[in-house]
């Protein structure tokens, strides 16, 4: 009866911390939206005095860099998408807004970025996850390697709306940790 007894206890025993190892929160969460499902990163430049949009498409894992044409003096309304062929990805990037943030990197022109997002892409710490964007265009190239580097992070632990300096001209928004979600690199013209 003893032994009956032992190797029922037993038996329950290793059920218990079958199902307890089991748990959900132990699950490796997967990136909702890895890079290699984007196929493409468009700029939508609205000149605001003027009313003028203009589109500007990189592909991923293209070999064509788009020259984004912007004048001194002028001030421009942009707004990103991200599309995975005709789908448009910005819906699960506001679905999953805490998940996500854009740094914009102007390396070498003299441009102001204020980050224009409503609710929808403003996540729950306050930061805007730079969707929509304005431009105040000081000076549009510094050299002749004036360049836009557009990287949308996954996951990031911390964010920051903040400026840096970068090269001859600033990085808009910082963050540590994450991963790349999609990184877009423009020309930038005068």
């Amino acid at each position: 009866m003893k032994n009956l007894f032992f190797k029922s206890a037993l038996v329950l025993g290793i059920a218990g911390i079958s199902l307890t190892a089991c748990r959900n929160d132990d699950v490796i969460k997967e990136d909702d939206l890895p890079q290699e499902e984007m196929s493409n990163v468009l700029l939508n430049v609205k000149d605001v005095a003027s009313g003028t949009v203009t589109t500007y498409d990189y592909q991923v894992n293209g070999t064509n860099q788009p020259t984004i044409k912007v004048q001194n003096g002028k001030t421009y309304d942009v707004e990103v998408f991200f599309k995975n062929g005709d789908e448009n990805v910005n819906t699960e990037i506001i679905e999953a807004k805490d998940e996500h943030f854009l740094v914009y990197n102007f390396p070498n022109s003299d441009i102001t970025l204020t980050r224009t997002d409503d609710d929808a892409s403003t996540r729950t710490d306050g930061a805007h996850v730079g969707l929509k964007t304005r431009w105040v265009v000081n000076k549009a190239t510094n050299n002749n390697n004036a360049e836009l580097i557009l990287t949308l992070y996954h996951e990031p632990k911390t964010v920051s709306e903040g400026s840096a300096p970068s090269g001859t001209g600033k990085v808009f928004g910082q963050q540590s940790g994450g991963e790349t979600d999609a990184q877009a690199v423009y020309k930038i013209s005068n």
